[in-house]
């Protein structure tokens, strides 16, 4: 599979509007169909049946170093793509090596786990066979109730429903959904930031991940930070962020250590937090083509 690239470099001072904050660094890269695009000045306009790369990297959003990296998805390209979590019960593994055994084309890390024996700590199902539940959130890894509002739900193997969490029991009984996991906390509905729990892991600056959907595409972002050269976001950034670039429905996942982007022909294309480098997770969302 060849990734056609191609490059521009803009310069610009000051943070106003997503059509011209784009131009700051692009990188754009079209996968898996022959064609490229030359710039991309808004999320929405991505290249029909391609997945496209962008990476953005400033000084001035939020008054801090952000990098940035935005993978697009076509919402017209289910005849090209399948979207799907590439995961593990039991253990943790990385999310290129995920990605790697599925024949992926691109993937970012997934949901929240337990970093002492492996596996999700939410609630997890893949075509209606339940991989994890929800861990008891007093227990060690498990996650605040108050963090856990959002699911992540995908129908047809590509069509992605980012939604207030339901009763897990809703979930294993319905027999429409490829895969759906609880996640979380939810960043917006309806063009509308979601009101987020006023706690440390909101309020303060870490390296996120998190799906969104635009009217045309869906989007894998991921945050970096923890460095000189990228100082994270607090959710409530992330969310000023996200409707800046035009996301009607947003959800956060995994992120601090966990944040991954991985893309074939390029490997990780983000710079995770631990020093150690990508970080073992339970589960990631992949991209593959049909």
């Amino acid at each position: 599979m060849n990734i056609q690239n191609s490059r521009k470099w803009f310069n610009m001072t000051k943070y106003k509007k997503i059509q011209s904050f784009l131009f700051l660094i692009l990188h754009t890269y079209s996968v898996g169909c022959g064609q490229s695009e030359s710039t991309i000045d808004q999320v929405n306009k991505t290249a029909p049946n391609s997945l496209n790369f962008m990476q953005i990297k400033t000084d001035s959003l939020f008054n801090s170093h952000q990098i940035i990296s935005l993978l697009t998805i076509p919402k017209t390209s289910s005849k090209k793509f399948n979207i799907e979590f590439g995961f593990s019960k039991t253990d943790l593994k990385t999310t290129s090596s995920y990605a790697k055994s599925k024949n992926a084309l691109a993937a970012i890390n997934g949901g929240f786990f337990n970093m002492d024996s492996g596996g999700s700590v939410t609630y997890f199902e893949v075509q209606d066979s339940v991989i994890s539940r929800r861990r008891n959130p007093e227990l060690k890894w498990g996650v605040a109730d108050s963090i856990m509002n959002g699911a992540i739900v995908i129908a047809n193997d590509f069509e992605i429903t980012i939604e207030p969490a339901k009763a897990t029991q809703i979930y294993e009984q319905s027999k429409i959904e490829s895969a759906a996991l609880v996640t979380g906390p939810l960043l917006l509905l309806n063009s509308k930031a979601v009101k987020l729990p006023n706690m440390k892991f909101s309020n303060d600056r870490h390296p996120r991940t998190c799906l969104c959907g635009t009217n045309e595409s869906v989007v894998f972002i991921t945050i970096d930070g923890r460095s000189q050269n990228a100082a994270g976001m607090s959710l409530s950034e992330l969310q000023k962020f996200l409707l800046d670039i035009g996301c009607v429905d947003a959800i956060n996942l995994d992120g601090g250590g966990s944040t991954t982007m991985w893309i074939l022909a390029k490997g990780i294309i983000n710079f995770p937090s631990d020093k150690t480098g990508e970080r073992p997770v339970a589960n990631a969302l992949l991209i593959i083509k049909k």
